[in-house]
């Protein structure tokens, strides 16, 4: 079966160096190598926060990745967002409470908040809307 164009090819090349946030559009750190465990399936994301900590990230925890990588909304990467996301809200209390998810206008799917970015997005589009 041949590629969709839902189905893109990402390289190591394009994946360092690319930010990571959570699915409320927190900036989780920045991925600084690509990985795999040997006997294992599958490729990890090794990622370094503001701080110089480092998590790996399994490749079934990305959510999406395109000028930026978004995870799935997990226990793992809210933990290691946390602080960020709190330091975040005493500065910007306003921006903090997301009443609900709009939906995409054109293919009518649930937008997610890029936080960083202070911008509504569409996954199934690939825009910002």
């Amino acid at each position: 079966m041949s590629k969709t164009a839902k189905e893109k090819n990402v390289t190591k090349d394009k994946l360092i160096g690319m930010k990571v946030i959570d699915g409320d559009g927190n900036l989780v750190g920045t991925v600084k190598d690509v990985g795999f465990t040997v006997g294992k399936t599958g490729i990890s994301l090794n990622v370094e926060n503001e701080d110089g900590e480092a998590r790996s990230f399994d490749w079934d925890s990305i959510q999406g990745a395109g000028d930026f990588v978004v995870l799935k909304p997990v226990a793992q990467a809210a933990a290691f967002a946390q602080p960020a996301a709190q330091s975040y809200a005493a500065a910007q209390p306003v921006q903090q409470a997301q009443p609900s998810r709009p939906l995409c206008q054109t293919c009518n799917q649930p937008l997610t908040y890029i936080q960083q970015y202070q911008r509504w997005y569409c996954y199934n589009e690939k825009k910002y809307v």
